[in-house]
């Protein structure tokens, strides 16, 4: 006899850590949908991360979640642990987050990168579905987020924003803070910051399909920069917006309760 398959929940809690604020959300993780209105209390400062736990089991509270869930890191997470801080606090390298967060919360805690789960969300129910070859995700907000796929398999923990570019790292020259910080016109931003940086991408990974994420996927903005970027690939917005990562971080639970 075969062996029993295991029975996983398809409603599963993910949770988004971001710079400003922690939210969460039970998630139908066979539709990624959100099932409850999202539940956001403002990232604690400073954002160590003995605080993010604590608000995040707030966060799980608030739900009244009481069983296995998962969460994003801004940040480079292998088997558990963070192994980069590039824009929170600097105590979290070396911190085994997935103990963390587990002790804290009281149940399993599933701990990945934050654009390595919206990539997943993206390519299960969003602009990646379906799609086969090379797909690189890019979150562009704070910083630069990457996730790469090949064949629908995920490369975890890429941090192509922190690749070195004319002198600077890419992030630092492309990220959307850097647009508004030097008050640069959408146009002039895509032309003259984002599209070299893409250049280099493609280059170095030849992908086949680029989806760009993060605040500036939404609509009205993709609308006002997406024409000026040319690319080799083919390129599109993200489509779950800011659900990305809490639908990738539910994702990401599941998996690890189906072992």
């Amino acid at each position: 006899m075969g062996k029993k398959k295991k029975k996983v929940p398809r409603k599963i809690l993910g949770v988004d850590i971001g710079g400003s604020g922690i939210k969460g959300a039970p998630v139908h993780t066979k539709k990624g949908i959100l099932l409850e209105e999202r539940h956001r209390i403002p990232t604690p400062q400073p954002a160590t991360p003995k605080a993010v736990a604590e608000t995040m089991r707030q966060v799980m509270e608030a739900h009244g979640w009481k069983k296995a869930l998962g969460c994003t890191v801004p940040g480079r997470v292998v088997r558990g642990i963070v192994q980069t801080a590039a824009n929170i606090d600097d105590s979290w390298i070396g911190t085994d987050a997935q103990k963390l967060f587990s002790d804290t919360c009281g149940v399993p805690v599933a701990v990945l990168n934050d654009a390595d789960a919206a990539g997943l969300a993206e390519m299960t129910f969003g602009a990646g579905k379906g799609a086969n070859g090379t797909v690189l995700l890019l979150t562009f907000g704070t910083g630069i987020g990457s996730a790469l796929f090949t064949d629908g398999h995920l490369v975890p923990n890429t941090e192509f924003g922190h690749i070195k570019f004319d002198k600077r790292i890419a992030e630092h020259v492309a990220a959307d803070s850097i647009r508004s910080k030097e008050h640069l016109s959408w146009e002039r931003w895509a032309k003259k910051r984002v599209r070299p940086v893409l250049a280099m991408y493609e280059f170095i990974l030849s992908p086949d399909l680029i989806i760009v994420g993060g605040g500036v996927s939404r609509p009205d903005r993709w609308e006002q920069f997406g024409k000026f970027l040319d690319t080799k690939a083919r390129i599109v917005p993200a489509a779950l917006g800011n659900e990305a990562g809490i639908v990738g971080a539910a994702l990401a639970a599941r998996r690890m309760l189906k072992g």
